[in-house]
């Protein structure tokens, strides 16, 4: 049985994120969280977070095993961009874009 966790608007660029979901990608929950505990990269930690709410919701549904638990899915979508000025030499503006990633993790029975 499918479970899903969604977080939106996070404060990470998706091209970095998805680094990260790369290892993790159709990995055990259990194992899965692990490996993220020891990442340094910021995402490792996003991820996790999302990671460890799917298995929650899959803990409140009947008949799920958690211990059976694997990523069936983990997709990191763009969302808006935050856009900044910088000032630059004679007078000019430089644009800076915060990205912010949308991050889905999809969990099903082994």
């Amino acid at each position: 049985m499918e479970t899903k966790a969604v977080a939106k608007y996070i404060r990470i660029s998706p091209q970095k994120a998805r680094l990260v979901a790369d290892v993790v990608r159709n990995k055990s929950a259990a194992n899965a969280i692990q490996i993220l505990s020891v990442m340094p990269q910021k995402g490792a930690r996003l991820i996790e977070k999302v990671l460890e709410s799917a298995v929650a919701n899959a803990d409140q549904k009947v008949g799920v095993d958690v211990d059976t638990l694997y990523i069936k899915a983990i997709q990191i979508d763009q969302g808006p961009q935050l856009k900044r000025i910088r000032p630059r030499a004679q007078g000019r503006a430089y644009r800076i874009l915060h990205r912010l990633s949308h991050i889905t993790v999809v969990l099903d029975e082994a």
